[in-house]
């Protein structure tokens, strides 16, 4: 692979990830450590990502077409909401939130006796034209490049709601288990929807342990469940269940 491929793809990777270490990029892109440690530095000097201790940050504000963050990890976030689907019950209220994996996890649900509120666009051309599902979707201000909807009026039309599940993306997860993420406009969104569900659900797959993220979202201790892979860090997922979560793998 030539070193333009090669850094294209770790941009891909952080823009879907928000975040990433050297370890991970190493790894999933069957490289030294050396070679990914290189490679951020021309990056940031480049301006397309922000440099950090053990690994590197997205730039907030330059989103990747929606179809090809799809398509980072597709294969784990498929097995991630497919179980997450099964938590669910008929007849129950889903809120989803934005991102790639709320999409996959909505494409599960099809057919099914449900409520389901979201901010994701995407979320809505899936179930738009299924009539077994009450679809509702909140207000707000369009975020074209990550098809999406935010601002204060999506803030409070959360206000006004309450649902039994949130399903929940991240950037990462911190060792100590907290959420966090690296687009701080969808941030106060995130804290919103928690306020408003019974349960709350974070999908993430095994990069997202232990993650990055410039801005917390929750506690581990505001968590009901998280749905994750066995590849996720043991440690963190200790942090976690300690904190009263429950972990379901994938």
């Amino acid at each position: 692979m030539l070193p333009k491929q090669r850094q294209d793809q770790i941009v891909r990777a952080l823009k879907a990830d928000g975040a990433g270490g050297v370890k991970v990029l190493a790894a999933q892109l069957r490289v030294s450590e050396a070679t990914i440690r290189r490679d951020l530095e021309q990056l940031h000097e480049q301006g397309r990502l922000t440099r950090v201790y053990g690994g590197a940050l997205a730039v907030d504000g330059g989103d990747e077409p929606f179809a090809e963050v799809s398509a980072v990890h597709a294969d784990e976030k498929d097995r991630i909401a497919r179980r997450a689907a099964s938590l669910i019950s008929d007849g129950q209220s889903v809120l989803l939130d934005i991102g790639t994996t709320a999409l996959r996890l909505a494409q599960h649900l099809h057919g099914r006796s449900l409520t389901v509120v979201t901010s994701n666009l995407a979320v809505l051309e899936e179930l738009q034209n299924d009539e077994q599902i009450e679809l509702i979707i909140l207000g707000g201000f369009v975020r074209r490049s990550y098809r999406s909807l935010v601002g204060y009026l999506t803030e409070e039309s959360l206000r006004q709601i309450h649902v039994d599940w949130l399903f929940l993306g991240t950037s990462g997860v911190r060792p100590d288990g907290r959420v966090m993420d690296s687009t701080m406009i969808e941030v106060p969104v995130k804290r919103a929807m928690i306020t408003a569900a019974d349960r709350v659900a974070l999908l993430a797959d095994a990069t997202k342990f232990p993650g990055h993220g410039v801005a917390k979202v929750c506690d581990p201790s505001e968590l009901s469940v998280v749905v994750t892979e066995p590849g996720a860090d043991e440690a963190t997922r200790a942090q976690l269940e300690e904190a009263g979560v429950q972990v379901v793998l994938a």
